[in-house]
């Protein structure tokens, strides 16, 4: 008996061979010596503790090809797989430790906020397959939405115009606008109501 799974172990082939990875399909869309620089100039001065300067953050991610609007505010150590791949509006909040795992395209409406340690994740495996094969789908975050702390939001999201994933919540599908959203899997909790000024 094999301890760890509680049954004989089996003494053939595996079902799942991950020898070779399976991204066949997928392109960065840029050169490998574009993809090198970023690593190894751009993203330490993004994910950077000791630079606190949104500024200097929004410089080196425009250059490596990130549309981004005015008055965005990154804090330290947040993480950007792929600049190109990615499209802020006006006036948004970048949180602490924020990781945008973006093998897709991550579109970031104006006024969003990401709270610190969120995770915006467009990659995942097929599980159905012998070798795990990749595949990416596009996040999008609607004008005025919020994504909580810890929370994270799968492959093939929208958050919709001022909707909220709650602190901890996994969205794993769409979250329709002014609806606040919690739990995992994220479930409807009640309507956003918006206080008039």
């Amino acid at each position: 008996m094999d301890p760890a799974f509680g049954h004989a172990a089996i003494r053939t082939a595996p079902a799942i061979d991950l020898s070779v990875p399976d991204n066949r399909g997928y392109d960065k869309g840029r050169p490998l010596v574009i993809q090198a620089l970023w690593h190894y100039l751009g993203a330490p001065v993004v994910r950077s503790r000791q630079l606190p300067f949104s500024s200097l953050k929004a410089w080196a991610l425009k250059v490596f090809g990130a549309d981004l609007g005015r008055g965005i505010y990154f804090k330290p150590g947040v993480r950007i797989k792929i600049p190109w791949h990615l499209h802020v509006g006006d006036h948004c909040w970048i949180g602490e430790d924020v990781w945008i795992d973006n093998l897709a395209q991550v579109t970031i409406g104006s006024h969003v906020c990401i709270s610190q340690g969120a995770y915006l994740c467009t990659g995942n495996h097929d599980w159905t397959t012998r070798n795990m094969r990749l595949f990416t789908r596009p996040i999008t975050l609607r004008d005025g939405c919020w994504v909580g702390a810890k929370s994270v939001v799968c492959p093939g999201v929208t958050i919709g115009e001022g909707a909220v994933l709650a602190a901890g919540g996994v969205a794993a599908k769409d979250i329709p606008p002014f609806e606040i959203w919690a739990g995992n899997p994220a479930r409807y909790v009640r309507p956003r109501v918006i206080q008039p000024a």
